[in-house]
């Protein structure tokens, strides 16, 4: 039988079925990942944010929806009950879930807040000027608040008697005006949370707020980091280091135009401040984000002999069953080579 060429129309319906065939292939492609993060949007939050709006995401075959969060404890847990499969949260949550529910915890793999923020404020005038004036006093915070999950291993380390201090929860956008009017001597929080959610509300911190920082006190602690389920990691591992690397390059580009990692912030929630939101991104990268050790190990990464000690205090203020070994609460193995990561914020 002689040749005879296709019909334009049948070529064209070949091609078309050709095209559909092909899209769940190119769906699948995708691995997709729901993210949930430490808070609601807020400026510190921008490179995931560029990853996702930028395509860095897709660029590594991943498809990453992101959530907001109800607190850095809390992102914990929503990864760990399987709703995520990963987080940004508290890396001492994650400690405490590794000593108790090992098979559950998630594990870190990329940090971000390597310079401890946990705080405790108070009014200026306040006659609360140590730790141990909290005694007999009341100190509240939001239920998944980081600062207040570490409060009996400050307490400890601050020869606080915990049994003596009352302990109250109370919403989170209630914080600081409670503070103010006397119905609460003291509230829990991270330094930069505090510091900008009061100017949000008309309360000048430098004037009228003063900070008791964990970290004066020897508690030398990790804290947020992106981190991921357990049975995510062990089966997606590509997916974890794209995930990584794109953050990553998020990060330096935040960096170095801090106005565009703005743009992403504000196309999330348009009725944010962006002069305030653009400020805490600005304090966050220079007060959380900028421990010394980076210059050596690179941003991202943990000294080993500081995490042993970290988890080491967390497991004895907190009297856990056992002490989760570092490789079960940080992975390093994601991390995008030395030269790719910031020495210095």
């Amino acid at each position: 039988m002689p040749f005879r060429p296709l019909r334009r129309s049948c070529l064209a319906a070949l091609l078309t079925s050709v095209a559909l065939a092909a899209l769940p292939l190119a769906a699948q492609a995708q691995t997709r990942i729901k993210m949930v993060l430490n808070w609601k949007y807020q400026g510190p939050q921008a490179w995931f944010f560029i990853a996702q709006d930028r395509g860095y995401f897709k660029a590594e075959g991943l498809d990453v929806e992101i959530d907001q969060g109800e607190g850095s404890s809390a992102s914990i847990t929503k990864v760990a009950a399987g709703a995520y499969q990963a987080g940004f949260g508290d890396i001492n949550a994650l400690i405490n879930l590794a000593a108790t529910r090992p098979a559950d915890a998630p594990v870190a793999v990329f940090m971000i807040y390597n310079t401890p923020p946990f705080t405790i404020v108070v009014k200026k005038d306040s006659p609360i000027r140590t730790p141990k004036d909290l005694e007999g006093r009341t100190v509240g915070g939001p239920a998944n608040d980081g600062a207040l999950r570490l409060f009996p291993a400050f307490a400890k380390v601050a020869k606080i008697d915990a049994t003596k201090v009352n302990v109250t929860n109370m919403a989170p956008n209630l914080r600081e005006q409670m503070l103010l009017r006397g119905q609460v001597d003291a509230i829990f929080g991270f330094t930069n949370t505090v510091w900008f959610s009061a100017k949000l509300v008309g309360i000048d911190p430098e004037r009228d707020l003063r900070f008791i920082n964990y970290a004066d006190y020897g508690m030398d602690l990790y804290s947020n980091a992106v981190v991921f389920s357990r049975a995510f990691v062990k089966e997606n591992p590509k997916a974890v280091a794209g995930f990584v690397k794109a953050v990553n390059r998020a990060l330096n580009e935040s960096l170095t135009n801090p106005e565009a990692a703005m743009d992403a912030v504000m196309k999330r929630e348009p009725l944010l401040k962006r002069d305030v939101e653009r400020e805490r991104l600005l304090a966050t990268i220079k007060e959380e984000m900028s421990h010394p050790e980076i210059a050596r190990i690179g941003f991202g990464d943990v000294d080993a002999e500081r995490l042993k000690r970290a988890i080491a205090m967390v497991v004895e203020a907190n009297a856990l069953p056992r002490t989760p070994a570092n490789d079960e609460v940080f992975d390093r193995s994601f991390l995008p080579p030395r030269a790719e990561r910031a020495s210095k914020l």
